[in-house]
C-alpha cells in the first residue's frame, strides 16, 4: 500500500503543466501535440494509428482539438482508454480559462443531447434506404419489360441517377457514424451503401471528408479546396497563385469553364480516378472486393439489355449526371465562404466561417440530404439529418448573441453564388498577376 502510494504521487510529480506557446509550436510533422479539455497529449506516434487517419488528427497538431474531439466520437470512454499511453500533461490555467463563446456552445450541445437530438428515427432511415432501392429496381425493370428505346432508356437512366444521388447522402451519414451510432454497424451499412450501390470506397470518402470537416476551407487541410490546378478560390489563394506564377490556366475564365470541367467530370473523371488509385495503392481489400461486386452486379444486370458498349455509355452518362447533382449541392454550402489559412479557430466560428445553410423545404430537404442544414451538420456532424432543423433555431440564437454571420438562402441564389464567388476569385487573380508579372 505504501509502495503503491509513492508511485501514485511519483505520477503526480511527473505531470506537467504547459503554456499555449509551449504547444503551439509541435505542430510539425515528426513532433505533434493537441489539447483535449486541457489535457495535452502527443500524437506524434499515434497519428499513424488513428482509426480516422493521420492527416484529418495532425490538422489540429499545436491546437486545441476539444470540440473537433467531441464532434467526430460518439463513445468517449472507449476512445479515452487509448489516449491514456499519450497524455503528458495538461495545459496551466491561465492560459487555459474558458471564454464565452466555447461555453456556449458546450452548453448548446448538452442541450442538444437533453433534447434528444442524437437518437435516431430507424423508420426515417428504413424508408429512405427503400425508396433508394425502389428507384433500382424500377432502373432495371423500365428497359427489361418496355425494351430500350430513348423513352424507356431515359426514364432508366433517371432512376438511376435518383438511386445514385440519394444513396450519395445516406453513405454520409452512414460515414459519420449519424445512424445507429455504432461503429461495426454503421461501418458495415457505409460499405454497403457507398460501394455495393453507389460503387465507390468507404475507406477513400473517410480518408478525405473528414479532413474536410476537422478544417473546412482551410487551404492546404481541407481537401475539397486543394483545387489550385484548375480552380482558385477565396480571397487568398488568387492572390498567392498570382504571386508565384505557378500555373498558366486562365482563372478569369474559371466561371465559364466550371461548366465544363467542374460538374460533368468531378465523378466520372477525377472521383473515379482517385478512389479507386486509392483503395490499389493503401491495398484496401474490403474496398476492392465490394466494388468489384459492385460492377459485376451493374454488368450481369445491363450488359444483356444494352450491350457492352451501350451499358458502358449508360454507366457514364449516370455518373455524368450525378456529378452535377452533388458538385452543385455541395459546392452551394462552402466555394462562397471564407477560405483561408489556418488561423486555429475556435470551432463554431471555424465552422460558421466555411459553410451557410438552404432554405428548408420538402424538396431542398430531399435534394440535399437534408445538407441544406450544413451549418448544423458541420456543428453536430453525429446528429441524425432528420433531428439538424431542430437545432438549427438553437444555433441561430447563439451566433446572434455573439455576433457571428449565420447565412440561410434560397437554393437557386446558392448555385448562382458559386458561379458570383469563382469569378470574384478569378478577377482577384488576374488583376494580381498582371501587377507583379506584367510590365
Amino acid at each position: 500500500m505504501g509502495k503503491g502510494g509513492q508511485n501514485d504521487k511519483q505520477d503526480e510529480r511527473e505531470v506537467k503543466s504547459f503554456t499555449w506557446d509551449d504547444i503551439k509550436v509541435h505542430d510539425k510533422r515528426n513532433d505533434k501535440w493537441l489539447v483535449i479539455g486541457g489535457e495535452v497529449y502527443d500524437i506524434t506516434r499515434w497519428s499513424r494509428r488513428h482509426p480516422g487517419g493521420s492527416r484529418v488528427i495532425s490538422h489540429y497538431a499545436g491546437q486545441d482539438a476539444t470540440d473537433a474531439f467531441r464532434a467526430f466520437h460518439n463513445d468517449l470512454n472507449f476512445v479515452k482508454k487509448y489516449m491514456k499511453a499519450i497524455h503528458i500533461g495538461t495545459v496551466k490555467p491561465e492560459d487555459q480559462s474558458e471564454i464565452e463563446l466555447r461555453s456556449d456552445f458546450r452548453e448548446l450541445r448538452k442541450t442538444a443531447e437533453k433534447m434528444n437530438l442524437f437518437k435516431t428515427n430507424v423508420l426515417f432511415y428504413t424508408l429512405h434506404l427503400a425508396h433508394i432501392l425502389m428507384f433500382e429496381v424500377l432502373a432495371y425493370l423500365t428497359m427489361y419489360y418496355f425494351g430500350t428505346g430513348w423513352l424507356p432508356f431515359l426514364v432508366s437512366v433517371a432512376c438511376y441517377t435518383i438511386v445514385q444521388g440519394q444513396v450519395g447522402w445516406l453513405q454520409h451519414d452512414f460515414g459519420h457514424l449519424s445512424v445507429f451510432h455504432n461503429s461495426s454497424l454503421d461501418h458495415l451499412l457505409h460499405h454497403f451503401t457507398i460501394g455495393f450501390i453507389k460503387g465507390a470506397s468507404a475507406k477513400w470518402w473517410n480518408h478525405m471528408h473528414y479532413q474536410h470537416h476537422a478544417k473546412p476551407n482551410v487551404m492546404d487541410k481541407d481537401p475539397d479546396v486543394r483545387v489550385e490546378k484548375l480552380f482558385v478560390v477565396g480571397d487568398k489563394m488568387p492572390v498567392q497563385m498570382a504571386k508565384s506564377n505557378k500555373s498558366s490556366m486562365p482563372f478569369n475564365w474559371q466561371h465559364r469553364y466550371f461548366f465544363i470541367v467542374g460538374p460533368p467530370l468531378l465523378f466520372p473523371v477525377y472521383f473515379q480516378f482517385m478512389l479507386i488509385r486509392h483503395v490499389i495503392t493503401r491495398r484496401e481489400w474490403v474496398d476492392i472486393g465490394v466494388l468489384i461486386a459492385f460492377f459485376i452486379k451493374f454488368f450481369y444486370l445491363y450488359v444483356p439489355l444494352l450491350g457492352i458498349g451501350n451499358t458502358i455509355f449508360f454507366y457514364f452518362f449516370i455518373r455524368v449526371l450525378e456529378s452535377h447533382w452533388f458538385t452543385w449541392v455541395s459546392q452551394s454550402n462552402h466555394i462562397p465562404m471564407e477560405i483561408d489559412e489556418d488561423h486555429a479557430e475556435e470551432w463554431l466560428p471555424l465552422q460558421l466561417h466555411a459553410t451557410c445553410d438552404i432554405e428548408k423545404s420538402f424538396f431542398n430537404d430531399w435534394f440535399t440530404g437534408h445538407l441544406n442544414f450544413q451549418i448544423e451538420h458541420h456543428l453536430f456532424p453525429t446528429m441524425p439529418r432528420h433531428n439538424l432543423h431542430k437545432i438549427a433555431p438553437l444555433v441561430k440564437s447563439l451566433c446572434e448573441k455573439h455576433n457571428l454571420s449565420y447565412q440561410v438562402k434560397p437554393l437557386l441564389q446558392s448555385f448562382i453564388d458559386i458561379v458570383s464567388s469563382l469569378k470574384h476569385s478569378g478577377e482577384l487573380w488576374y488583376s494580381t498577376y498582371n501587377q507583379y508579372h506584367v510590365s
